[in-house]
């Protein structure tokens, strides 16, 4: 990996921390962003009792585009240069029918989702364009590859993901700039924590629904992010890696 910091969103708890804490061990500073700024803290905690890599918790609400902008560059001053990025920053919404969705549940969603990615992208690619180039990872989801009933908000925000990460990678290609996303399945995280304490029997649907007969953890997520985002992936851009345990081949 090059010189230089990565910018981690939804860093405070699930994969964002996973993913944070992966890339520290990696020897990559990172910007530790999260609109939960206790969540942000207690990921810094954890990376700095195993690491002695540079690290800083900042608090941003991806909706806001002068909290990103006052987070970014809050960044780029503590770190000189963000050389990689994981957009991970999502909220799931409530399950309902197509007709039963609310213009809330529509937009709490994709203004998180959707516009929040999109809106830190733009400041991650003019970044990185004048920097020289750069890496980013967007967070899709299986949603992003095959549709779910009774989400019509989240699967749209998801695919949605994938149109972003494929027109920047055209765009910013001769900038030296790779963009590619991951789409996890069903990983054990605070956000599938929430779902099954609704549903609880659920989860044996979804460890049967999955080949491989698990769920995932985040650090796997971790990792393909961090494979992504390496000089190992160099040749890979406008991609959108599955890591699902074998979910959407069937």
């Amino acid at each position: 990996m090059k010189n230089g910091a990565a910018f981690i969103t939804g860093a405070g708890s699930g994969i964002g921390r996973a993913t944070a804490i992966t890339y520290a061990k990696a020897g990559i500073p990172v910007a530790v962003v999260d609109v939960s700024e206790e969540g942000a803290r207690e990921t810094l905690s954890l990376i700095r009792s195993s690491t002695d890599v540079p690290a800083e918790a900042f608090s941003c609400d991806v909706t806001i585009d002068g909290d990103i902008n006052k987070a970014f560059f809050a960044a780029v001053e503590r770190f000189g240069r963000i050389q990689y990025a994981f957009n991970n920053a999502g909220v799931e919404g409530f399950a309902c029918s197509f007709q039963d969705a609310t213009d809330e549940n529509w937009d709490g969603v994709i203004n998180v989702n959707l516009r929040g990615v999109w809106m830190c992208m733009k400041y991650e690619l003019f970044h990185m364009a004048k920097a020289g180039g750069g890496s980013i990872v967007n967070c899709s989801s299986i949603a992003g590859i095959v549709g779910f009933t009774q989400m019509a908000p989240y699967v749209a925000s998801k695919h949605g993901v994938l149109g972003l990460t494929k027109v920047a990678a055209l765009e910013y290609a001769k900038q030296n700039i790779r963009v590619n996303a991951v789409c996890p399945g069903v990983i054990q995280t605070p956000m599938v924590d929430r779902f099954l304490k609704h549903e609880p029997e659920s989860k044996s649907q979804f460890i049967q629904a999955t080949p491989l007969g698990r769920l995932g953890t985040p650090e796997e997520i971790a990792e393909a992010a961090l494979w992504l985002n390496s000089d190992k992936a160099s040749f890979v851009t406008g991609q959108a890696l599955v890591a699902d345990g074998g979910w959407v081949i069937q």
